[in-house]
């Protein structure tokens, strides 16, 4: 069986607070983009995982087989040789790995016909990692505490045209944390979300971007590239290192290669 993983990006990220077990609290929204994964699996003497697409170790932390023996734990799964292809760029704050988690948390639910809830495979997710969860129900969603918190919220991006550029930049969720401080937000991002979208950047903003574009001034020169060519709102998508242009109609926006890889969201 086929599923695709699609990418996430986020409409705001505050780190309201450090936690006593070293994780940070934050609220965010979570939206989707159509920038693909595809897992696939097919069964086998022997379970197995082959990355196309990337340089990845398909050993046991790869996500996939996290989530296999997260559900053959609790259920009789046979071994499979799972495929993952990726195009989603790793490093990114994309959520590529989370995505990939959770469809093949669908996939065997569905291939297997085990009945799992949405409910459930979100519990399940959440054993992952913060992202997740997410990536189940897949649609705008307001996250709080580590990112598993949700509730669903309106918002539709369908009508503009959504560009992300990754430079070759990579940063670790560590190092994207030692460079932010916790604060309380000085707006509900709930309510900000619901604004013109012409008004987000005077309010919307993601806390690791300061501490970030001082380290890798590149990326704020993305943003600030993105703004120049009409972008009617712009920002580094979670951790880094991609950032988003959101654009009232399609914009050539190649000038920018120079820059780094452009992505451009697809209808499969």
């Amino acid at each position: 069986m086929l599923k695709f993983a699609n990418a996430k990006i986020n409409i705001g990220l505050h780190i309201t607070e450090r936690r006593s077990d070293g994780y940070h609290n934050l609220e965010t929204i979570f939206y989707p983009v159509k920038i693909y994964d595809a897992v696939e699996t097919q069964l086998s003497d022997k379970l197995e995982l082959e990355i196309h697409g990337a340089n990845l170790k398909a050993d046991d932390d790869n996500l996939c087989l996290k989530a296999y023996r997260l559900l053959a734990a609790d259920y009789d799964l046979p071994p499979l040789k799972i495929h993952l292809l990726k195009r989603i760029p790793i490093g990114a704050g994309l959520g590529g790995g989370s995505s990939d988690a959770s469809a093949t948390l669908q996939l065997l639910n569905e291939q297997f016909e085990l009945g799992i809830s949405d409910r459930e495979l979100e519990q399940y997710a959440a054993q992952l990692g913060a992202d997740c969860p997410f990536f189940i129900q897949n649609k705008s969603t307001y996250a709080e505490d580590i990112g598993t918190k949700l509730s669903e919220i309106e918002l539709d991006l369908s009508d503009y045209y959504i560009v992300i550029l990754k430079p070759n930049i990579h940063i670790s969720t560590a190092e994207a944390y030692k460079n932010v401080t916790p604060l309380t937000p000085q707006i509900d991002l709930r309510r900000a979300v619901q604004l013109p979208i012409q008004e987000w950047k005077l309010h919307i903003k993601n806390d690791f971007e300061a501490g970030l574009f001082e380290l890798y001034p590149q990326i704020g020169e993305i943003k600030r590239r993105f703004y120049e060519l009409g972008a009617v709102y712009s920002s580094m998508t979670g951790s880094g290192s991609a950032v988003f242009g959101i654009f009232e109609q399609e914009t050539d926006v190649s000038e920018m290669t120079s820059l780094g890889k452009i992505f451009l969201p697809m209808d499969l």
